[in-house]
C-alpha cells in the first residue's frame, strides 16, 4: 500500500499519478557517476564498454563529456582505461582487457555482482544452475559466462519443459535482476514443480528498485486509465512495467520521452499515471508532466509506495583517486 491514501478523483478533470519511487536507482546513480568522476579525474577520452545503463538520453550526454562507448573490448587502445557497464562482464572480458593491459573501472551493480558471486558459488558445489532472464540481455550474457558449462537458460514456463539437465536433485536456480516479479514467479513455480529439490539464493535477485517501481504500478492501476513509463526500448525493468500495467488491465506506453507519447493514447483519458524505468533521469519525466499539463491533466498527486535510501560505495579503483567522493546516495 502507498505510505498515503490516494485521492480518487471522482470530478471531470483530468489527472496526473506521478509514481514514486520512479527514475534512478542506486545502481545507476553509480554508474553515471563513475563515467563522470573517471572524466574529471583523468580527462577524455574514457572508454566504456557497452552502454553504461540503458537510456539513450544519458548515454547521449555522456558520449558528448567526452565518453566513447565501444561493443567489445577489442575496440579499447592497449593500455587506455575502460569502464565496465552496470550490467556486469564475464570472465572473458575481464581475461581480455588483461590482455590488452586496460586500466579498468568496473561499475557493475553490486546487486548484479551478487548473482555472479552465487553464480560461481553453486557451480564449484556441483550444481546445475538454471538462469532465468532474456538471452539478449548484458546482464544475462554475464552472469551465464561465470558457469557456462554448469549453466541453463529459460525464459518462459515453456522452457522449463525442454531442460535435460544431468542431475534433477542437484539444482539451484538464479535470475535476472530486472524482471518482471509475477513472469518470475510463474517460472519458478513450474521449476519447483519438475525439480521438487530445486533452491534458489539466499535473498531474492530482483533487485530492490525493481520491485518497488513494479509494486507501485500495482497499487494504483485501479485508479488510472493510462501509464506512461519513460525509458528507453532496451531497458529490461522500464519494459517490466508496461507489461505489469498491461496484466492489470491498464493500457501502457513505454516512450523515451515526451516527444513520442501520441496524442491519440489520452483520447477518453482522464486519469494518467506516470513513472520511469530505473535507468531514466528525472528530467524526462518532468518534460512529460509538462506535456500531460499543456494538454489539460492540470491535477497533480504524487503516489509513494515506499522510501528509497539505498547508497552504494564507488568502486575502489576510483575511491583510491578521489577520496573525498566514496559514497553516493540517491536524491
Amino acid at each position: 500500500m502507498p505510505l498515503k491514501p490516494i485521492a480518487v478523483n471522482h470530478g471531470t478533470e483530468k489527472k496526473i499519478y506521478l509514481l514514486k519511487p520512479r527514475g534512478f536507482c542506486a545502481g545507476v546513480v553509480r554508474a553515471i557517476d563513475v563515467v563522470k568522476i573517471a572524466l574529471d579525474l583523468y580527462g577524455p577520452p574514457v572508454y566504456v564498454r557497452k552502454e553504461i545503463v540503458h537510456n539513450k538520453h544519458v548515454v547521449d550526454e555522456l558520449r558528448e563529456a567526452g565518453a566513447v562507448f565501444v561493443e567489445e573490448i577489442a575496440e579499447v587502445p592497449v593500455g587506455a582505461r575502460a569502464i565496465f557497464s552496470a550490467h556486469g562482464v564475464a570472465p572473458e572480458v575481464r581475461r581480455q582487457a588483461a590482455e590488452r593491459h586496460l586500466e579498468v573501472i568496473d561499475a557493475t551493480c553490486p546487486l548484479v555482482t551478487k548473482v555472479h558471486l552465487e553464480a560461481v558459488q553453486f557451480a564449484r558445489k556441483g550444481y546445475s544452475i538454471v538462469l532465468i532472464g532474456h538471452s539478449h540481455h548484458d546482464e544475462v550474457i554475464g552472469t551465464l559466462g561465470e558457469a557456462p558449462e554448469s549453466s541453463y537458460l529459460v525464459e518462459t514456463v515453456d522452457d522449463v519443459e525442454r531442460l535435460d539437465l544431468p542431475d534433477p536433485a542437484h539444482v539451484r536456480y538464479l535470475t535476472q535482476t530486472t524482471l518482471s516479479l509475477d513472469e518470475t514467479r510463474d517460472i519458478i513455480v513450474r521449476l519447483k514443480k519438475r525439480y521438487p529439490l530445486i533452491q534458489g539464493p539466499p535473498a531474492q535477485d530482483i533487485c530492490y528498485a525493481t520491485e518497488n517501481r513494479q509494486m507501485a504500478v500495482k497499487g494504483v492501476a485501479a485508479y488510472c486509465d493510462l501509464l506512461l513509463v519513460v525509458g528507453s526500448q532496451n531497458s529490461s525493468n522500464s519494459k517490466r512495467l508496461v507489461e505489469v500495467s498491461l496484466n492489470a488491465g491498464v493500457a501502457a506506453h513505454l516512450v523515451n520521452d515526451y516527444a513520442e507519447v501520441d496524442p491519440a493514447w489520452l483520447c477518453g483519458v482522464r486519469n494518467v499515471a506516470v513513472t520511469a524505468g530505473a535507468s531514466a533521469p528525472e528530467y524526462l519525466v518532468e518534460d512529460l508532466v509538462k506535456f500531460l499539463r499543456e494538454r489539460g491533466y492540470h491535477q497533480l498527486e504524487e503516489v509513494e509506495l515506499i522510501e528509497e535510501d539505498v547508497r552504494f560505495s564507488l568502486p575502489a579503483e576510483l575511491s583510491r583517486g578521489s577520496a573525498a567522493l566514496t559514497t553516493i546516495s540517491v536524491q
